[in-house]
């Protein structure tokens, strides 16, 4: 079956394109949101040749197919129906979840479009601490003095893009998300970084003082800040499909992004950035608190709870946390706790494999194990462990086990968004030995936990 029998497909079993209202993508799934979900055919979109598994939360029926397959069936699903909710337009008569796996649904729309490019990123990170290791330099003769300058200048360019210029990436894709102008948003993200204002880095360094408006509203640009670009994408773009309904189409052209850019500007330097910025900084502070706990603690919690969020669809809220730590200080605490978890999984629903009688079970469970290896763990969430729960629960033990080992261990990420085996890439350097450590430990405790306790025929039985 190629990608438009897949599509097709798909779009039939969920109940045609008059049941679709509106179709995007995540990393690895297809999410749907239809008028009405009584019409899937669940049972047979998950025999689906590619299918990993489906699962219906936050409003949105998902289709778990897999990094790269899941965007080229997006796009030809959108052939199809004509219907990708590109420009955040949304029907209104249709509305799921209550209005908090609505808000986390929101952040998961406008952070999604940007991870491909910061995930680059903390590869690009990763690479040059590999390339410019005093050990790894000693094997071809070289010391770090050996490196030209503008051989330096160059990876910088690589790793620091990105995040100097974040506002204009998050407001993008708010505009874009809220039914704005893209354009307009890149540019009202741009003025929040404009080199005239001091930088953030500079100011929080203490180089430099902020700029002092009117005697008491200090304004700096907002390089590596998420919640400013976030709050002003959302008001402008509202604001400017306010005003193409009230301006006239003669002037429209001239008049509806002046104005959009001007009030917008005003609002984020003025007000939503002086505020958001320390509410930002108070997240974080909270977050990191918590993950630094003594002894451990807050790893052990996190590894172990943390897997909950995907069930309860609330992960998408941890972007925000890691795209600001990035930010911040070039690190990210919550990977390496965060893979622990994903690895643990993995154990689990190996020894169910190894175990089970069913040969169903085994088709799912093998590949599934794999998969999460491979850091996309919705499928043995989904499809194995979540079914049998045991496993589920001794996957949770095994990601405590490791996250309290990585947090005693100090281990931090240069990137995001890739775990498991890939994830090693965001390691390259003396922390890669300790990476994969945890992981095994994380993998092997899951593994024996659900082999003596997690699983057996009679639960197989049951579940059959």
């Amino acid at each position: 079956m190629n990608d438009k029998e897949l599509a097709q497909k798909i779009v039939e079993l969920v109940g045609g394109t008059e049941n679709i209202v509106s179709v995007r993508h995540c990393a690895t799934r297809l999410r749907i949101v239809v008028s009405n979900k009584d019409a899937i055919r669940v049972k047979e979109v998950e025999t689906l040749d590619k299918v990993k598994g489906s699962f219906f939360n936050s409003g949105q029926y998902q289709i778990i197919l897999g990094t790269g397959l899941v965007n080229r069936i997006h796009d030809e699903v959108i052939k199809i129906t004509g219907n990708g909710d590109a420009n955040g337009e949304k029907k209104e008569d249709v509305v799921y979840g209550n209005k908090f796996q609505r808000m986390i649904r929101m952040f998961s729309d406008v952070f999604v479009p940007i991870i491909p490019v910061l995930v680059a990123t903390g590869l690009f990170m990763g690479l040059r601490g590999l390339l410019t290791q005093e050990a790894v330099l000693s094997v071809f003769g070289l010391t770090p003095s050996s490196i030209p300058q503008e051989l330096l200048t160059f990876t910088q360019i690589l790793t620091d893009t990105a995040f100097s210029f974040l506002p204009a990436l998050v407001c993008w894709s708010t505009f874009r998300n809220f039914g704005g102008s893209p354009v307009i948003g890149i540019v009202l993200g741009l003025m929040l970084v404009n080199p005239s204002l001091p930088s953030a880095y500079d100011v929080g360094s203490g180089a430099v003082q902020p700029l002092t408006f009117f005697g008491i509203i200090p304004v700096i640009g907002y390089q590596g800040s998420v919640l400013p670009a976030f709050a002003a994408g959302i008001i402008g773009a509202k604001f400017e499909k306010w005003l193409r309904k009230h301006v006239p189409d003669a002037i429209d052209l001239i008049i509806t992004p002046f104005i959009t850019l001007l009030v917008g500007i005003v609002l984020a330097l003025f007000v939503l950035g002086p505020i958001l910025h320390y509410v930002e900084q108070g997240v974080l502070f909270v977050v990191e608190n918590l993950l630094f706990l003594p002894m451990g603690l807050g790893g052990l919690l996190y590894g172990c709870f943390g897997q909950l969020l995907g069930i309860f669809g609330i992960h998408h809220i941890l972007n925000f946390l890691e795209i600001s730590m990035l930010a911040q200080d070039g690190w990210n605490y919550l990977n390496p706790i965060g893979t622990c978890g994903n690895v643990a999984q993995a154990g689990a629903v190996l020894a169910v494999a190894i175990k089970a009688v069913s040969n169903k079970t085994k088709q799912v469970a093998y590949p599934s194990c794999l998969s999460a290896l491979l850091g996309i763990t919705e499928p043995a969430v989904f499809g194995v462990n979540l079914r049998f729960l045991k496993p589920f629960i001794m996957a949770m033990i095994g990601g405590g086990v490791g996250g309290f080992l990585s947090s005693n261990l100090h281990l931090k990420a240069t990137g995001m968004s890739i775990t498991g085996i890939p994830g090693t890439l965001l390691y390259l350097n003396e922390q890669l030995p300790l990476y994969i450590l945890v992981n095994v430990i994380s993998f092997a405790v899951a593994f024996i936990l659900t082999w003596m306790f997690g699983f057996n025929k009679t639960m197989e039985a049951k579940n059959s």
